[in-house]
């Protein structure tokens, strides 16, 4: 491992501007807008926009630990579905502006754009740019209670919909939900407004605690408690080794080439610090990161880091004289292969250009250049100190290079075949009528049987079906000439029309909603898992784009007397069975194992017609957790698998 840094000091507020008072709250405008208009500041107003709001509140302790106050980060899911997040940072200023004539908590949590991180004084660093956090998740909950504590007192308001229902009032023989050694900090609770998140406003512990995880990587030297009153459960995170220690967390369960090689270098402005480590897969996992915030989209940081990897690892192959004459040269697609990254930046929050409120790509241009010579720099002096690691990570390259090359020239044999481009539809497919693809859907059916049935079950004028015949191909460790080799997957990639690779064109994509659905059996389950292995490794963009689907068929059909039920699960056939228990007719039941057991009618209108059905949407929370998980199971290294097997298997519902 080597380290790479200049003589810079810490990003710790030594500055002396460390007070934090009223004259630094800046009000833009008010908060009407976000009710009216919610998902144009969280994104969603679905369980992805309920997750948004605690992270807001939990990024505002972690920025107070950012400035260098906060030693310490609780998070409270109680029993009602509200959330407490305490810290012991500063507290929010609770002093009179004079120019607003309302105290600096209530600019805070009412005004949106108000906040002490348009000025760099209270704030050098932090990821709530736009200031909008706290008083977005106030106007969007049902209530709200902020208690600070300052200058040896404690102050509490309380809001209603964004607004006050009370005045900033100091609180006598206050009891702090902690310890009494609490003497600093901020307590915010909140309960979330059902009549805007109309999905629910549970909130995930695992979510939550998985991010949490994450921050910890982020902010070494940072306490978080996180607990959960509803289930009993807790986690405590604490990581001094930063984002090297998360590269060798997120490579645990995979074959690693070296050590993780950690970079951080600052200039004025901003801090740079990227960790990489290789491993022997073909899968890249890269994450950006801008102040603890998750920037999923990447950005200009990730575009300057993935230039100087590739220009790098070039500029040391020649050096070696490892490229043979006539060569080409590595392109950033075979650098990419086996990566493991992070990269990490810290800057000024008024200099920060955050491509909407949702903070998930990075805009500032300068960023881009300034990344790239610090990470350029850093690993031309790490491969010239550690040649056995450069020459490993070139070889690694090298081959994904040569396999670049003969992938493209089977694919390339293969569409000269007319098998892919401007070839005719799989003569199994049964195709829709509609040419709209919003309208269109598809269905991946296991089986000639399962196919036989849904062709004659379905809406021809919007649905068409695919069958499959026979488990896929593992994807997981396969290179894309060996997948476009299989004639099942083929039929698929040719039946959705939007190629792959680097010839996708998601504007080509015949059907916006492509269902996967299998037998109710682990053959099934076995299949459904094969593919979306192979949508996950190879056509992520389906996924991302909210256009797969799970088919959710049913488990039973009870029979009592003349009536008839279609059962999804065995809770709900319990309970039909206790419904009816009085009733003098004997309850007939039939277990469905396979889609070809129901005729066409049943299975229309059970699990196809749009009425009745139940899909699942697949979507992409948590790549780094998916990455993990397909790895596991889809991958070669048995002893992860194993113990995962081990673990859950008392826990598995087996239907022999």
């Amino acid at each position: 491992m080597v380290r790479q840094s200049s003589d810079k000091k810490s990003s710790k507020n030594t500055s002396g501007d460390d007070k934090y008072t009223g004259e630094q709250i800046v009000i833009l405008e008010g908060l009407e807008p976000v009710r009216k208009r919610p998902a144009m500041y969280i994104g969603s107003t679905g369980i992805t926009g309920v997750h948004h709001c605690v992270t807001e509140i939990i990024d505002n302790s972690v920025d107070e630990a950012l400035a260098g106050f906060a030693k310490n980060v609780w998070i409270f899911l109680h029993k009602d579905e509200s959330v407490t997040v305490i810290d012991d940072g500063r507290g929010i200023p609770i002093d009179l502006i004079p120019k607003y004539k309302i105290s600096a908590l209530e600019a805070v949590m009412t005004k949106l754009h108000a906040g002490g991180k348009f000025d760099t004084k209270a704030y050098k660093v932090s990821g709530g740019l736009h200031g909008v956090g706290a008083s977005v998740v106030n106007a969007l909950s049902d209530w709200t209670k902020v208690t600070v504590l300052r200058d040896k007192k404690v102050y509490q308001q309380e809001y209603k919909r964004g607004k006050p229902v009370s005045k900033v009032s100091e609180i006598k023989n206050w009891a702090s939900p902690i310890s009494q050694t609490l003497k600093t900090g901020t307590i915010t609770s909140f309960l979330l407004d059902k009549s805007i998140f109309k999905e629910g406003i549970t909130v995930d512990y695992d979510i939550v605690r998985r991010q949490i995880r994450e921050r910890a990587y982020l902010v070494s030297h940072l306490f978080f408690h996180i607990y959960d009153e509803r289930t009993e459960q807790e986690n405590h995170f604490y990581f001094e080794g930063g984002i090297a220690s998360l590269v060798e967390a997120l490579n645990h369960n995979k074959q690693i080439l070296h050590d993780p090689i950690y970079i951080v270098k600052k200039d004025e402005q901003v801090e740079v610090q990227v960790a990489i480590q290789y491993n022997d897969g073909f899968s890249e996992n890269v994450e950006s990161f801008v102040n603890v915030i998750n920037t999923i989209e990447g950005g200009t940081h990730l575009t300057g880091f993935r230039m100087a990897l590739t220009r790098s690892i070039n500029d040391y192959g020649k050096k070696i004289g490892a490229f043979k004459a006539g060569d080409e040269s590595i392109t950033g697609e075979d650098t990419r292969e086996g990566l493991t990254a992070i990269v990490f930046i810290k800057m000024s929050s008024q200099n920060l250009q955050f491509e909407g409120q949702t903070k998930t790509k990075l805009g500032n241009a300068e960023i881009q250049p300034l990344v790239g010579s610090f990470v350029n720099e850093a690993l031309d002096m790490y491969f010239e100190e550690h040649p056995a690691d450069g020459r490993r990570i070139l070889e690694k390259t090298y081959l994904a290079a040569k396999a670049r090359l003969a992938a493209k020239a089977a694919k390339d044999a293969i569409i000269r075949k007319g098998a892919l481009e401007g070839a005719s539809l799989p003569g199994k497919l049964a195709d829709c009528q509609s040419r709209v693809p919003a309208d269109s859907e598809i269905y991946i059916v296991e089986g000639d049987s399962a196919g036989g049935s849904a062709k004659q079950g379905r809406d021809r004028k919007f649905q068409a079906i695919l069958p499959l015949r026979g488990k896929i191909l593992n994807t997981e460790r396969a290179r894309l000439d060996r997948v476009l080799e299989f004639a099942e997957i083929k039929d698929l990639v040719i039946a959705l029309g939007m190629g792959i690779a680097e010839s996708l064109n998601p504007e080509k994509l015949r059907y916006h909603r492509i269902i996967i659905m299998t037998d109710a059996d682990v053959d099934g389950e076995h299949i459904r898992t094969l593919l979306l292995t192979f949508f996950y490794r190879h056509l992520p963009y389906v996924l991302t784009s909210g256009h797969l689907y799970i088919a959710q068929p049913p488990l039973y059909k009870i029979q009592i007397g003349k009536e008839s039920f279609f059962v999804y699960s065995d809770q709900e056939k319990e309970e039909i069975l206790a419904k009816h228990r009085s009733t003098k007719f004997i309850p007939v039941i039939q277990r469905y194992k396979g889609l070809g057991e129901m005729n066409p009618d049943q299975l229309w209108e059970t699990t196809m017609n749009p009425e009745n059905r139940i899909l699942k949407q697949v979507n992409l929370a948590d790549a780094t957790h998916a990455d993990e998980i397909f790895s596991m199971l889809m991958g070669d290294e048995v002893p992860p698998r194993k113990r995962f097997i081990q673990t859950h298997a008392k826990t598995a519902t087996l239907d022999v």
